[in-house]
């Protein structure tokens, strides 16, 4: 799958806040995405972002 900045992407596993829709920011050999319910950042290698996504939203 081929990932750009400003794709939504819906995780296996969801945020604790209860949202398992991300935003990327930032793509790379490390992954920086947006939580779009509470806004929190996280980064992720490249690796472990593609197990972890289940779909991407267009």
């Amino acid at each position: 799958m081929d990932f750009n900045v400003n794709d939504v992407v819906v995780m296996k596993k969801g945020h604790p806040c209860g949202e398992n829709k991300w935003l990327i920011l930032r793509t790379g050999a490390d992954f920086k995405i947006k939580c779009l319910n509470c806004g929190h950042i996280i980064m992720l290698s490249r690796v472990k972002f593609e197990k972890a996504v289940k779909t991407k939203i267009d």
